[in-house]
């Protein structure tokens, strides 16, 4: 059975059910008349609805359907089957549940209204396959805006997973974080995140690349905003030219952009021990079959048929949980760099096949929301 025939069979891949059976005796508790004196506890206490109601472990997806993985700007309605995947992942992985909203509209202040208005519902906001540059206002603003957590999983659960791969690749071909030089193909979302995570853990030689080449700061086109901002904290000898010239001695490459973007020949290029993060979705920006064939050691993808995939499921089901419980108001780059560590430490003895735990690992949820319980993250 295919996708299409099992959605159609489904009727979708999520419900919502009762916790207690209802009955004649307790119908009058759950509802009305008893219901009242939570309502006026509350009403008296707002903090009150997240230990008497659903807020305290329910989180929303939101997207406006402007970015989805690997299909582009299809819209709310195309975009809500991926939104009810995410629900169900966080449910089945971390016991959280998740409502998948995706809205009309593809207005930054309408988006940021809209998801205040809903706030009060949640413990948490998952935006997701929202725009760049858009949505790295929408997701600032709602961080100053709202008291409970929120995260763009597109930016911060990628750069996220990235980072615990890459700290397990640095053992397998002994290298250091601060002595390597970083080429990163992609500047949307994910691909900023990525840099400025890799910068506060360590990182000081990170190029990134657009789709007109190298982003420096005198560039004379095509930087917006999140693009002069990157070019201001990266690329510190100030290279200029394509990606191939970027790739010159380069000991790791992150792509975050476009399929088949890589030959053999790019990577062979590259510094000894080359790691190779070729993350674009379906297809990658190079096959690993020819990323080994230019020389690259360790090789990683965010496909299921090839090892070391960089899956976000191993990031937000663990993030959400840990932030929920410990009533986690703002999500940290302290607390980001700490769960790839806690991530990255499920695997004792990385090697060159074997840098991360597998998506359905369920070690993860629990090693990364226990990272929410420290005091010196907070």
């Amino acid at each position: 059975m295919n996708a299409i025939q099992l959605s159609k069979k489904l009727g979708g891949k999520i419900e919502i059910r009762s916790k207690l059976k209802l009955t004649k005796d307790n119908l009058a508790v759950l509802y009305t008349p008893g219901v009242a004196d939570v309502s006026r506890a509350i009403a008296k206490n707002k903090k009150l609805a997240r230990e008497y109601t659903v807020k305290k472990n329910m989180v929303a997806v939101i997207s406006d359907g402007s970015a989805v993985l690997g299909l582009g700007n299809i819209g709310p309605e195309a975009a809500l089957p991926v939104m009810e995947g995410k629900a169900l992942l966080f449910k089945e992985l971390a016991g959280v549940d998740a409502v998948p909203l995706v809205l009309a509209t593809q207005d930054t202040e309408e988006i940021i209204r809209i998801v205040k208005a809903v706030a009060p519902t949640f413990g948490g906001i998952n935006l997701e396959d929202i725009s760049a540059p858009r949505c790295f206002e929408i997701e600032e603003r709602l961080k100053k805006e709202l008291d409970i957590p929120v995260m763009h999983d597109d930016q911060h659960g990628t750069a996220i997973i990235v980072l615990a791969g890459l700290i397990n690749a640095l053992k397998v071909v002994a290298k250091k974080m601060a002595k390597i030089k970083i080429v990163i193909s992609g500047t949307g979302a994910a691909g900023v995140a990525i840099a400025k995570l890799l910068m506060a853990a360590d990182a000081k030689n990170i190029i990134m690349v657009d789709s007109q080449g190298i982003i420096f700061k005198e560039r004379a086109g095509g930087l917006n905003a999140s693009k002069m901002e990157i070019a201001h904290l990266t690329n510190p000898e100030n290279l200029q030219g394509t990606i191939h010239e970027a790739l010159r001695q380069a000991d790791v490459f992150i792509g975050v952009s476009a399929p088949n973007l890589l030959a053999a020949a790019d990577i062979s290029v590259m510094a000894r021990s080359a790691i190779v993060f070729a993350m674009a979705n379906p297809v990658p920006e190079i096959m690993p079959a020819a990323a080994h064939a230019g020389g690259a050691v360790i090789v990683a993808t965010g496909r299921s048929d090839f090892a070391n995939q960089l899956n976000n499921v191993l990031v937000f089901p663990g993030v959400f949980r840990g932030a929920l419980d410990n009533n986690i108001k703002t999500i940290t780059q302290k607390h980001k760099i700490a769960a790839a560590q806690a991530i990255a430490e499920l695997i004792k003895n990385p090697k060159s096949g074997k840098i991360i735990p597998a998506a359905l690992d369920r070690r993860v949820v629990k090693a990364v929301a226990n990272v929410f319980r420290k005091k010196s993250l907070k």
